[in-house]
């Protein structure tokens, strides 16, 4: 196998109190997806699922099902959003049922959603509902964690028999070179790990080489490569003033197309980089008006978007050969493999093909 295709798996399709308390009691990713309606003529909304519906992640025969469903279509692993606040999980219940059930067969990773919970649903700090704190001290109990109770599953992905662990934004950490030398000599010398393989993803188009950090890689994040890509002043602005959207607080619209284009040609850096691709950004279910929407993506294109980058990956070892799409399941931004009424399977037939090789 040449390349090792890992989608990102988000876990909030179940209810749990604190969203119940945020957010309305019931309250999952489903609840914005349902209540999404089209801004203007043409706009693709809501996303309405097909195949596995509107799912409720703790059920086992769910997670089954959304496994099975992307290995039919090449997927090899996922690789799951994991939420620690100073020891207070989040959103735990499906990996802790996928731990204790052994179920479903499927290689997985975890990346640690390293930020502050707002209203804003971006991280930053207006209106905090639960912040991330840090210190040495959470390092040595997180990480011990996950040694003793995720990294000795069978089903965890290695690198070389190192754990894999992916932190979303490293550059919130104070000093996150010395977190990770904590977390390396802990799984070391207190677990007997040969090591573990961190990565650190470009979200938020923080790109920095994994060798100023101490990580062995670093993961392009999609989505957040699209949104540079804004599309021309006055493409859209007749579209939104026949909808009734004022342009002081119209939509912001990208361009897919220019963004594939920019990312096939990327200039490659010297270190480890793992290349990402994303189906289709739209997060106005969950922001409206303030939203977000990147016009132009179809399954055609990010077909030849995902081919090329996996037609000229050079893998840096027989075990980093990962390339990585996000997501699976991100309904609330309208960016899915998962299938929809609109476009069927083809996002997942789309992925098998251009994995093929």
């Amino acid at each position: 196998m040449k390349v090792r295709p890992i989608a990102f798996v988000l876990p909030q399709f179940h209810p749990i109190p604190e969203n119940d308390k945020w957010w309305g009691k019931g309250f999952t990713e489903w609840t914005n997806v349902t209540k999404a309606k089209p801004l203007f003529k043409g706009h693709y909304q809501p996303h309405e699922p097909i195949s596995l519906g509107y799912y409720d992640l703790r059920d086992p025969k769910v997670r089954e099902a959304q496994a099975n469903l992307a290995e039919a279509y090449g997927i090899f692993g996922f690789c799951y959003y994991h939420y620690w606040f100073n020891g207070k999980r989040l959103l735990n219940e499906p990996i802790d049922q996928i731990i204790k059930l052994k179920n479903p067969d499927m290689p997985f990773m975890l990346c640690w959603a390293n930020e502050n919970w707002t209203r804003r649903w971006d991280g930053r700090d207006e209106d905090i509902l639960i912040e991330q704190k840090y210190s040495f001290e959470d390092d040595t109990k997180h990480i011990r964690w996950l040694c003793e109770q995720i990294f000795s599953d069978e089903r965890y992905i290695r690198v070389d028999d190192c754990p894999v662990f992916v932190v979303y934004r490293e550059g919130l950490f104070p000093d996150i070179s010395r977190t990770i030398s904590i977390w390396r000599d802990i799984a070391i010398n207190e677990y007997g790990y040969k090591g573990l393989y961190l990565c650190s993803t470009e979200s938020f188009n923080n790109i920095k080489s994994p060798l100023e950090t101490s990580f062995d890689a670093t993961i392009e994040f999609a989505p957040h490569h699209l949104l540079k890509f804004k599309s021309k002043k006055g493409v859209f602005e007749r579209l939104l003033t026949k909808s009734g959207i004022k342009k002081q607080e119209s939509l912001n619209f990208c361009d897919y197309k220019q963004a594939v284009f920019n990312s096939i040609n990327r200039p490659l850096p010297k270190y480890k980089l793992y290349r990402s691709v994303c189906p289709s950004f739209d997060n106005t279910a969950r922001k409206q008006k303030e939203g977000v929407i990147v016009k132009g993506s179809s399954p055609k294109l990010y077909y030849k978007w995902l081919r090329q980058l996996v037609s000229t990956f050079s893998p840096y070892s027989k075990e980093e050969n990962f390339i990585f799409i996000n997501a699976m399941n991100e309904w609330a931004e309208g960016n899915h493999l998962e299938p929809c009424k609109k476009y069927g399977y083809a996002y997942l037939e789309a992925t098998k093909r251009a994995t093929k090789l």
